[in-house]
């Protein structure tokens, strides 16, 4: 059984924290078609978070469905981090997990994120400060490295690991690559291999069960974090947890199975966030499902201008009349309009998933 120190897991499958995105209402969503154990929240400010800010406080609501829960915090100051892991302890989440990962410079330029990567030394200090605070496991998301110069990963894991961390989730692209170009399953490796016992999680490029097993036998890693996969294809976890058991692929989600599944996930925004906001928010949401209808511009054309429920409702009922003229006789879609015969493309994914390569400065960091 996978652990996370003291905390047993009953999946090795985790859900990426995507700001915006995996929010209560996702992972509910998530949770409730199985296959996920331990989610995280999306990055919060440890600051914030201590100040009560009502956006930092709303990125950690949870509820007795949303469990096991880890918290991922991002910041510098290994006080502020400390004391609002306490907080997040006394709250009662499962697991503290810090952001050592995310590239972009509002996280960066506070010393947080990815350039936590950079200072081996501050970033084992504040670690070791928080694990000895704490009574619930520390773990730490990171990519390889600030660029190809600085693959600083392997070391970092090895300092993190000694001073008590309870696991790695490890991104396979550097800091510099953002959200483009591919995943690195040999860079993951040499992090897997650069420590002893503890688990390290792959993360990066996971849309799909055979490439979540691809992971796991090219790195060796200990479970599979995802994320533009969860969003592509919310059965994802699963699925892949039956195909990792017994070698299957289970065939695609029916249409019908997919509106039940993204009309629940719109009811739990209005139900968290309510119907404005929820309406709002779900414009970005709602393209991911589609992706998978068939042919769907109408739908995604007019998504982006629904205000409530009823909106919504409307919208989708002149889609389903729209629909028809593509399917045959029994009602299904024409062949060479069916998922199976679709391939991913993710050329209008939103920004947070395209981001294009970020400019740092190069060489060692020593010269900087």
């Amino acid at each position: 059984m996978l652990k996370f120190g003291s905390l047993p897991l009953q999946s090795n499958l985790f859900l990426s924290p995507l700001a915006g995105y995996t929010n209560l209402p996702f992972r509910l969503t998530i949770r409730e078609l199985g296959g996920l154990d331990l989610a995280t929240t999306d990055l919060v400010n440890a600051h914030s978070l201590l100040e009560k800010n009502p956006k930092a406080l709303k990125l950690i609501e949870t509820n007795a469905q949303d469990q096991p829960l880890a918290v991922q915090l991002f910041g510098s100051i290994p006080e502020e981090m400390r004391d609002a892991a306490l907080y997040l302890q006394e709250l009662g989440v499962a697991s503290i997990d810090i952001n050592m990962g995310c590239p972009v410079k509002k996280v960066c330029r506070v010393g947080g994120g990815s350039a936590m990567m950079n200072e081996l030394d501050q970033t084992a200090n504040l670690v070791q400060q928080m694990v000895a605070a704490l009574r619930i496991p520390v773990t730490a998301k990171m990519r390889l490295g600030w660029d190809h110069h600085n693959l600083t990963a392997p070391d970092l894991a090895r300092a993190l690991e000694d001073v008590g961390i309870a696991a790695i989730f490890i991104h396979g692209r550097t800091r510099q690559q953002g959200f483009k170009g591919k995943v690195s399953l040999s860079g993951i490796r040499s992090v897997v291999e650069a420590v002893d016992h503890i688990p390290v999680i792959g993360n990066g490029d996971v849309t799909t069960s055979e490439a979540a097993k691809l992971m796991l036998d090219e790195t060796g890693c200990a479970g599979v974090s995802i994320g533009r996969g969860a969003f592509y294809n919310p059965w994802i976890f699963q699925y892949t947890a039956r195909y990792l058991s017994t070698g299957m692929l289970e065939p695609e989600p029916t249409f019908k199975e997919r509106l039940r599944v993204m009309r629940r996930h719109l009811d739990l925004m209005i139900e968290i966030f309510g119907e404005a906001k929820a309406c709002l928010m779900f414009r970005k949401i709602a393209p991911w499902y589609s992706k998978r209808f068939g042919p769907a511009k109408p739908f995604n054309r007019k998504i982006v201008h629904i205000n409530t429920k009823d909106d919504f409702d409307r919208l989708l009922a002149d889609f389903l009349t729209w629909r028809q003229q593509f399917l045959e006789t029994d009602g299904q879609l024409q062949p060479r309009y069916r998922p199976e015969a679709m391939q991913p493309d993710f050329a209008d994914e939103p920004e947070v998933f395209r981001r294009d390569s970020i400019p740092v400065p190069q060489g060692p960091v020593e010269v900087w």
